[in-house]
C-alpha cells in the first residue's frame, strides 16, 4: 500500500530525471549541422558529376589545336604553366611535337599519349 502513495513521487522523479539527461539543441547547433550536411551532399555531387564527365570523355581523345585550357588541364598531371604553353605552341602536326617542342617531358607526355591528338 505504501508503494502505491509514492508511485506517483517516483514517477515524477523518473520524469525529472530523464529530462534532465536528455540534451536539447539549439536552433544554431541545428542550422549548422545542416548547412555542413548540405555542404557534403554538393561536395559529392560534384565529385560523382566530374566522374561521369571523365568516364564519358576518356574515349575521345583531345585535339590539341582546339582544346580549351579546362580541357587540357583535365588530363592527368597536366599544370597551368604546361597547359598554357600547350596553346602557346599551337598548331601541331602530331600529338608527339609537346615532346620534340620541348613543351612538355616525354614522361609526362607518355601519361596523355593515348588521350590526345593533333588534327588538323
Amino acid at each position: 500500500m505504501d508503494f502505491l502513495r509514492y508511485r506517483h513521487v517516483f514517477i515524477c522523479l523518473l520524469l525529472a530525471i530523464l529530462a534532465g539527461c536528455t540534451q536539447q539543441q539549439s536552433s544554431q547547433d541545428l542550422k549548422e549541422q545542416t548547412a555542413q550536411a548540405t555542404a557534403d551532399v554538393k561536395r559529392d555531387a560534384n565529385a560523382i558529376a566530374a566522374g561521369i564527365s571523365e568516364g564519358w570523355s576518356r574515349d575521345k581523345q583531345l585535339d590539341l589545336n582546339t582544346a580549351t585550357r579546362d580541357q587540357l588541364l583535365s588530363l592527368p598531371g597536366v599544370t597551368a604553366a604546361e597547359a598554357d604553353r600547350m596553346i602557346a605552341g599551337r598548331p601541331y602536326s602530331e600529338a608527339g611535337d609537346l615532346v620534340t617542342r620541348r613543351i612538355m617531358p616525354k614522361a609526362e607526355y607518355d601519361k596523355i599519349a593515348d588521350r590526345v591528338t593533333a588534327k588538323k
